[in-house]
């Protein structure tokens, strides 16, 4: 299950590269950017501003959870979309007001796509990133993805948030040239209210990763409220900073380019409502950084 697989980027790694984006994530960050991408199954959006009115196709299509209110809109309930009523929807709103995020692609034709820019990879020092989502959610397709890329020639990456079972990442080793990884708290019962996830499992899975000798980018989304803090970045980079082998370290300061997302869910939006307005923090977090010997990139 992928939600995307989006060509030419020069954000998600080295070079040129088309980013595959699976489906599932076993975290529930508040901020999460891409909340269509925690469930592992296809999920419903709706847009009301896209809405034809008088048009009733969705409720034909599934009777038993979406109809029409007396007012004008739709009524969905969520709960009662099933796996066919789903696959109803998948084409049959005309002016895309409703959408179904998710769909079942086989390697082979993920592959058709990522092959499709092989030139351009070649010539940028780009290739293929696994994003979601969690992609060592769906270790499997991981692994076939990053081992037909590998057998291709081109560079592959991942961004990961490593809150996973080490043996899901264990066998993509081989075949995985970089982990961008996420470093989002060191402290694990903030890390917990804001994630719902366990901060111990994933620096356990970075000190796996580097000892093994893997090259890993640290990421470190910084969040108001969360851990946008000397205290909290300090302590980031002092465990980054430990890990053999690790040079690099990202700050990608918080912003709410997703927040409408959770609208088209259904969800509310239980991140801060502005970004992330500090440059001393900013400065200070590459500044302390540079001191443990990591170089620190803004990005975002």
């Amino acid at each position: 299950m992928i939600f995307n697989i989006q060509r030419y980027s020069t954000h998600d790694g080295p070079g040129i590269r088309t980013v595959v984006f699976l489906k599932g994530c076993s975290l529930a960050c508040r901020w999460c950017q891409n909340p269509e991408s925690r469930s592992a199954e296809q999920e419903v959006l709706f847009d009301a501003r896209l809405c034809l009115t008088g048009c009733a196709r969705c409720c034909h299509a599934a009777p038993q959870a979406i109809s029409r209110k007396p007012g004008g809109g739709l009524d969905i309930a969520r709960s009662k979309l099933s796996g066919s009523a789903v696959k109803a929807l998948v084409k049959c709103c005309p002016s895309q007001a409703l959408t179904v995020c998710g769909e079942n692609r086989t390697v082979e034709d993920i592959m058709q796509v990522v092959l499709r820019d092989k030139p351009f990879y070649q010539r940028s020092g780009g290739g293929v990133t696994l994003s979601g989502g969690e992609p060592f959610m769906n270790p499997e397709l991981a692994l076939a993805l990053l081992q037909a890329s590998h057998e291709e020639g081109i560079h592959t990456a991942v961004e990961t948030c490593l809150h996973v079972p080490w043996h899901n990442i264990e066998p993509c080793l081989p075949f995985t040239r970089l982990f961008l990884a996420d470093l989002k708290h060191t402290n694990t019962e903030l890390f917990k209210t804001w994630t719902r996830g366990s901060a111990r499992r994933v620096m356990a899975n970075l000190q796996r990763l580097a000892e093994q000798g893997a090259q890993v980018v640290i990421r470190v989304p910084l969040i108001p409220g969360f851990n946008a803090s000397e205290g909290a970045v300090r302590s980031i980079v002092d465990f980054a900073a430990g890990l053999p082998g690790v040079e690099q370290i990202h700050f990608l300061p918080y912003h709410t380019l997703g927040m409408n997302k959770y609208a088209l869910l259904g969800l509310p939006y239980e991140a801060p409502g502005k970004p992330l307005d500090n440059p001393a923090l900013l400065t200070f977090a590459q500044s302390y950084a540079y001191q443990k010997g990591l170089a620190a990139t803004l990005r975002g």
